[in-house]
């Protein structure tokens, strides 16, 4: 029985007292505590693939604040690491690949890795950081998109133009959906054995579909983010499972998106929530959506972003507080509690009518 389900009863647009709060790269590098911790796993990686560390560094920023919700630590190329690309950080660079698919033949032996093998290290974290948990706070599975994953497959590593893989897209469309399509049976498998683990709810972040144009969005990202919604397992546990998607950078495609079959739809903050609810109604939560860097302003200013966001949204349910993009490293770890104090504070009238 969870303590706190705020989080999954506003995914669900269910009444609650408050409008819950969690954070993209909650644990991470603004943290002195998770400095420590890899700094004893060595390298990324280590952290990664060690269940005991993932779940101490899991758990390290709830010790921290109150937040609604923990999410699994790992990485978005978990999955394209297992299908054997290399998968390895260089300083200063980021994620690269040791062997990108490229050639037609690479992409024709590609297969989709099985989680319960090449993944395992995962799924007993996500077991693990339940157990851990023990009720307080709900847990949440990731992946990357289809699209995301293929990105940084094509590219070998992150990229200012995406050459590689638009040039695929527009020279092979055949090959990309082909990489597609075993993105898309890798990721429902990953998110369902995460939730067989334990996980209480799902994200699929889609990072760079927002850098398509609308017809390539519609055809590369959003067609394989309807497949993996519609093949999800929705029920666990006796509740039900909510997802979540984030396109970064998808704001104009905000109907398509809620229409792809998710439970909640992220948003970075180049969108008024504002005008995101009236645009989608009651069909979907939204989650969102602070710029990052007002973590970088004062108390008061923190404040007044989170009222504004809070008044944008309105009352009612159906609203996850989060930042529109992952937390930086340099922020100062006491303007995240007064965040997560505001929102807690400020949002409760919001929800008086369910009191």
């Amino acid at each position: 029985m969870l303590k706190n389900d705020t989080f999954l009863r506003a995914l669900l647009r269910e009444p609650v007292s408050h409008t819950p709060l969690w954070i993209m790269r909650q644990a991470g590098r603004y943290l002195p505590e998770y400095n420590a911790t890899r700094s004893r796993a060595g390298n990324f990686l280590n952290l990664c693939k060690s269940p005991d560390l993932a779940t101490e560094v899991t758990l390290q920023p709830l010790a921290r604040y109150s937040l609604d919700a923990a999410i699994l630590f790992s990485d978005i190329l978990t999955i394209p690491d297992a299908m054997g690309l290399g998968l390895y950080f260089a300083e200063g660079e980021g994620p690269r690949f040791e062997r990108p698919i490229r050639d037609e033949w690479e992409v024709r032996n590609l297969t989709a890795p099985d989680p319960e093998v090449s993944l395992r290290y995962v799924l007993d974290a996500v077991s693990q950081i339940r157990r851990t948990l023990a009720g307080s706070v709900p847990l949440i599975g990731f992946s990357g998109s289809p699209f995301t994953l293929a990105c940084y497959m094509v590219e070998g590593g992150g990229s200012e133009d995406f050459r590689h893989i638009k040039g695929m897209l527009y020279r092979r469309p055949d090959l990309l959906h082909r990489i597609l399509e075993i993105n898309t049976q890798a990721v429902i498998q990953y998110l369902n054995a995460q939730i067989e683990a334990g996980a209480q709810a799902v994200m699929v972040f889609d990072t760079w579909g927002g850098v398509l144009s609308s017809p390539a969005y519609r055809e590369f990202s959003l067609h394989y983010l309807s497949m993996i919604a519609a093949g999800l397992t929705r029920h666990a546990e006796g509740r039900k499972v909510p997802s979540i998607v984030f396109t970064k950078g998808g704001g104009l495609w905000l109907e398509a998106i809620a229409d792809a079959g998710f439970d909640a739809v992220g948003l970075d903050w180049t969108v008024e929530i504002s005008d995101a609810r009236r645009r989608v109604g009651a069909q979907v939560a939204l989650q969102g959506n602070m710029d990052p860097m007002v973590l970088f302003g004062n108390s008061d200013s923190i404040r007044s972003e989170v009222q504004r966001i809070l008044s944008g949204f309105g009352s009612g349910s159906g609203h996850v507080f989060n930042l529109g993009h992952g937390i930086t490293r340099f922020t100062d770890p006491e303007q995240v509690a007064v965040l997560v104090d505001a929102v807690h504070e400020l949002s409760r009238p919001f929800h008086e009518e369910n009191l």
